[in-house]
């Protein structure tokens, strides 16, 4: 049963379960109300990076902080258009573009974003783009050129936001979320785990996100990866079980959404990926880069898909599938 009024405790007794049996719940779930045994593959390309006036701290891209990230201006509609179609001959079937920016402005490097949108778009790919805080203007003009999905994460929950980000507020991220859903766009929408939240933190964040209605439709898990340079370097990196315990607990207070596993996957084996893909995640990020962190490559993601008996989803399969339209 797909629930809007989930508290925060319920959530967090959820969490709390002994691990086995919070699995076993999950997958159950997660087989109750999606196709097991499909994973969405996504590719996810940079195409303006570094140089941010945020000051998020876990981000290495951030101007206010000093990393080796390599600053670059907007990359061509050329680039683009030929990064989506090693992605999609790799097996993805959804290029998200993102760039370093706090808000998007009304501009010539917009207008160039929605002719990569349009381009992507006719090659049968879901797209989605994540480039800061939007207006409803903006969040129009990128669904009509064709945009699926919109990714903006909450990151945390808002009382721990405060901690991590001062120069955009947790209502910012809300108020885009919002204009992405009038405009009709899919939403992308998760968090990120290991900064130093507690598991209440984790709780709230999902009680926010199960209060949207409908959910999102795609819930990013990102595991922290610390970079040099950064606030957060010094941060412990998560333990597979932490891991495994969000996506199990996403899986449950969110049935039918994509759990995406995301950043912090090249620290964790294959047994490990297996347990998150058993606990209900159903989509990942392929090839070498998450924007600027190291991640597998699709060939390393098929043959491991091909030992779990996992097979990649197709392009808008959800959608068509609640539409009556084949897959």
């Amino acid at each position: 049963m797909i629930r809007h009024n989930w508290t925060k405790e319920e959530i967090l007794d959820i969490y709390n379960t002994p691990l086995l049996d919070l699995v076993y719940r999950a997958a159950s779930v997660h087989r109750e109300h999606n196709t097991y045994g499909e994973v969405q593959v996504s590719s996810l390309l940079s195409i303006k990076t570094g140089g941010c006036s945020e000051d998020c701290s876990y981000c290495p891209q951030s101007a206010k902080y000093h990393t080796d990230i390599d600053i670059h201006a907007l990359v061509s509609t050329e680039e683009v258009v030929t990064a989506a179609m090693k992605a999609k001959e790799g097996g993805a079937s959804r290029l998200c573009m993102g760039a370093a920016w706090r808000e998007v402005r009304d501009n010539r490097d917009f207008d160039r974003i929605l002719e990569m949108v349009k381009a992507v778009a006719e090659m049968d790919m879901e797209v989605c783009c994540t480039l800061g805080m939007i207006n409803e203007s903006q969040a129009k003009k990128l669904a009509d050129a064709g945009l699926y999905a919109y990714n903006h994460n909450l990151d945390s929950s808002e009382d721990f936001y405060k901690k991590i980000i001062s120069t955009r507020s947790y209502a910012d991220r809300l108020q885009t979320l919002g204009h992405v859903r009038k405009a009709g766009l899919s939403v992308c929408c998760g968090g990120i785990i290991g900064m130093g939240e507690s598991a209440e933190d984790r709780a709230s964040m999902l009680q926010v996100l199960s209060a949207m209605n409908p959910h999102p439709e795609s819930v990013p898990v990102n595991a922290l990866v610390p970079v040099k340079g950064t606030p957060l370097e010094s941060n412990e990196k998560i333990s597979t079980w932490e891991m495994v315990r969000m996506i199990a607990t996403v899986r449950i207070v969110l049935p039918a959404s994509a759990v995406r596993l995301s950043a912090g996957r090249t620290e964790m084996s294959t047994e490990a990926q297996a347990l998150c893909f058993m606990a209900g995640a159903n989509s990942v990020f392929a090839g070498d880069k998450l924007l600027t962190t190291p991640n597998p490559a699709f060939n390393e993601d098929l043959e491991m898909f091909t030992v779990l008996g996992l097979k990649p989803m197709q392009a808008y399969s959800k959608a068509k599938k609640e539409s009556g339209i084949p897959a």
